[in-house]
């Protein structure tokens, strides 16, 4: 009895082992697939170089998702911006401004790509709710006059008085595509393409909101607007849930 007793436990060992094996390394096909959710948190990376290299501007953006559903992310960014700017026609100077502010961009993002086991990359489209208040400093102001017998070389100046607008406010919608791709583990590299449209905004005495914190620069004939944006961001995962069949309704 005992000698059988041991030869069946070492045939069933000799079975277990590959048995065992097989199911730890079984392709990730063969297991129940799961999805990520948490929470994206990272730096706008465009506004860090271009305060590094223009003396005239200062500017940083946090952005951040958190992932609702199969394909839906909410979208939340955060930044200030201050910017000096000397407005010209051709050489000849005009005026002289500054603007500086705060703004928060809140909205929806959509993912478009089909990602393969245990990936969590996006190609989506998506909508932001903006809102920034700002003050503005006007310096010098010229006179534009294209008949220049007095001063030949340069508009006539008009004031170097210091003028401070406070409390000014400005809305807006924007339109957004981009991408999100993992480079390394839970590291994400993004960029995104944007058109603004300008809902609201408040224009001071004797002169305009010509540039907008997270709105970037406005024309006197057109609401609309381009911004970009390239991030690095962090995943931080909180939970899964299993993925849905392909046979299933998909929804966000």
């Amino acid at each position: 009895m005992y000698p059988y007793f041991t030869k069946s436990f070492w045939m069933l060992t000799f079975c277990a082992v590959p048995l065992v094996g097989w199911t730890q390394s079984q392709p990730d096909s063969l297991r129940e697939p799961s999805q990520k959710y948490g929470l994206r948190v990272g730096l706008e990376l465009s506004k860090l170089l271009r305060t590094s290299f223009d003396d005239d501007y200062t500017g940083l953006e946090l952005v951040g998702d958190y992932r609702l559903g199969e394909k839906l992310f909410v979208a939340v960014e955060l930044g200030s911006e201050n910017k000096t700017t000397f407005e010209r026609i051709v050489d000849l100077p005009l005026y002289r401004y500054n603007s500086s502010g705060a703004y928060l961009k809140a909205g929806v993002d959509i993912n478009n790509y089909k990602n393969w086991f245990g990936e969590q990359n996006l190609i989506f489209f998506g909508l932001r709710y903006a809102l920034s208040t700002f003050n503005m400093e006007v310096y010098e102001r010229y006179l534009y006059d294209s008949y220049r017998y007095y001063e030949p070389d340069a508009f006539v100046l008009f004031s170097d008085d210091k003028r401070e607008y406070n409390s000014l406010s400005a809305s807006w919608i924007e339109l957004v595509t981009g991408f999100k791709a993992e480079v390394l583990p839970n590291i994400y590299m993004g960029m995104s393409a944007r058109i603004h449209f300008l809902l609201s905004y408040n224009q001071p005495d004797n002169f305009d909101s010509l540039w907008i914190p997270g709105f970037n620069k406005k024309t006197d004939n057109s609401r609309f607007g381009l911004g970009y944006n390239y991030s690095i961001s962090y995943f931080l995962p909180l939970y899964k849930k299993p993925k849905k069949n392909l046979e299933e309704k998909t929804s966000f």
